[in-house]
């Protein structure tokens, strides 16, 4: 997991902290999704934009690769499934 590191003297930058608004609902998610008592909200952000990243490339790679046996001709018909399996 990559984070940003803010305010370290090692990597001066100018940082903003701001606030955000969300609902009692929201909170309650993200509560559940701690790993750890002390994990900040800003973590388990952070933790589910990687997650969505890493899904993001394994679908375009796995599109591609069907899209793929598409144009080769190795594909089954919904009505051929059904066949094979008897329904």
């Amino acid at each position: 997991m990559k984070y940003k590191e803010l305010n370290t003297i090692d990597s001066y930058r100018m940082s903003m902290v701001t606030t955000i608004q969300v609902s009692e609902e929201l909170v309650d998610v993200l509560k559940k999704r701690k790993m750890y008592s002390k994990e900040s909200y800003e973590e388990i952000i952070w933790d589910l934009i990687e997650d969505s990243l890493e899904l993001s490339k394994e679908t375009k790679k796995s599109i591609n690769k069907s899209l793929k046996e598409i144009k080769e001709g190795r594909f089954y018909t919904h009505d051929q499934v059904k066949k094979e399996l008897g329904l």
